[in-house]
């Protein structure tokens, strides 16, 4: 009995892990398709508050290379990592004629509290009705809840998206838009 189960079982857990591979390939392809979408394309235009109630315009920010980070919630562990490597890099941004602005679906009161507890020298811009994160269709539903994706555009300076991040590692990412920009920079 013991045996006729293990033989079931040995020829059954292979059939079960298929299906995943096979969803696991249409996100890459989802995730190819997201980018080919948006690079080359003017960013879409923008008008939000950030973490002290200041306007930000994407149209205030032509001449400079702009990171438009979106990231789930304010003071979650990857959303404060992702920050603080952002905070960490942020001078060398500036030298290198880029803006960094964070953006989440959070409220400026609760931006304002994750900036000052991270003390972000960077804005963070509070799309609370979620009008730019539907734009990049990077919003996620849970429920009644919902969220930005953590995904990031690389703007250059005449507002064309250059890259479109769908894959964020929070540990790497802020390093790797720092060096596609450098490398931009020197072609």
């Amino acid at each position: 009995m013991l045996k006729s189960a293990l033989l079931t079982l040995s020829i059954l857990m292979p059939l079960a892990y298929a299906p995943h591979s096979f969803a696991e390939n249409k996100v890459f392809q989802k995730s190819d398709t997201a980018q080919k979408q948006w690079v080359g394309q003017p960013a879409p235009a923008f008008k939000l508050q950030d973490q002290y109630g200041k306007w930000h315009e994407l149209k205030n920010y032509r001449g400079k290379w702009v990171v438009l980070y979106f990231y789930p919630k304010d003071n979650t562990s990857g959303c404060t990592e992702e920050a603080n490597q952002f905070k960490q890099l942020y001078p060398k941004f500036l030298k290198s004629n880029a803006i960094v602005l964070g953006a989440s679906l959070d409220d400026v009161k609760s931006h304002q509290a994750f900036s000052e507890k991270l003390a972000l020298p960077f804005p963070i811009l509070a799309d609370t009705q979620h009008q730019l994160a539907e734009q990049f269709g990077i919003v996620r539903n849970f429920g009644f809840i919902k969220v930005a994706k953590r995904e990031s555009f690389l703007i250059d300076p005449q507002g064309i998206i250059i890259y479109h991040y769908s894959s964020v590692n929070t540990q790497t990412h802020a390093d790797q838009v720092l060096k596609d920009i450098q490398k931009l920079q020197h072609q």
